[in-house]
């Protein structure tokens, strides 16, 4: 999978959980370490409050993703496949198929050199919405999840990793999943329990 480069910009939050029965190893160890079952498999879900594509604007959109990494991130080899807002117009569409698939460079275009295989981008129902400290997140009938944070020493604070050099954002969120069902792509996925994510973030070519 190529790349070119091409002005665009994200920013907002991302929700994830994955296979991994504690924290991510991944993020604490920006992929020198394996996951916790030797191989990962991750649905996440982007929420966009304003970004652009060249002029096109992406603000308002949401896009889930499956991930399924046979190791460590960094030797590659992953599987990647996305649902991307039904309400995109056609060019907002196309914009956001090359950036979630590392086409056009920037903070996403490490896929262009980790994928082996693109199951490509589908048309889909997206919602993201926040209650209270949770995030739930639909995506049609194919992602059902709930996550919600690890609370702190200090009440009503949750735990987090900061000033970290890990691609989806420097500082994340320790989450877990009260739901995490996928049925996409041929998968059928519960991870409720495991590990999962929350991070803002600001996504680019800057």
């Amino acid at each position: 999978m190529g790349s070119e480069k091409i002005d665009w910009a994200i920013n907002g939050e991302l929700a994830l959980n994955c296979n991994c029965t504690v924290f991510c190893p991944c993020a604490v160890s920006l992929g020198d370490h394996p996951p916790t079952e030797g191989y990962c498999q991750t649905w996440l879900a982007v929420r966009i409050d304003n970004g652009h594509f060249r002029d096109v604007d992406l603000s308002g959109l949401n896009v889930g993703m499956l991930m399924e990494i046979p190791g460590k991130m960094a030797r590659g080899n992953w599987t990647i496949g996305a649902f991307i807002d039904d309400t995109a117009g056609e060019e907002a569409f196309d914009a956001l198929d090359k950036i979630f698939s590392g086409k056009v460079g920037g903070t996403t275009g490490l896929f262009s050199i980790l994928t082996g295989t693109y199951l490509g981008s589908e048309r889909s129902s997206v919602e993201y919405k926040t209650e209270g400290e949770k995030r739930i997140v639909n995506v049609g009938k194919k992602i059902q999840g709930v996550i919600k944070p690890i609370e702190g020493l200090e009440k009503g604070k949750p735990v987090t990793f900061q000033n970290s050099t890990y691609w989806m954002g420097p500082e994340v969120i320790i989450s877990t999943a009260e739901q995490g069902r996928v049925r996409a792509f041929g998968r059928v996925w519960d991870f409720e329990g495991r590990s999962a994510e929350l991070c803002k973030i600001k996504w680019g070519t800057h």
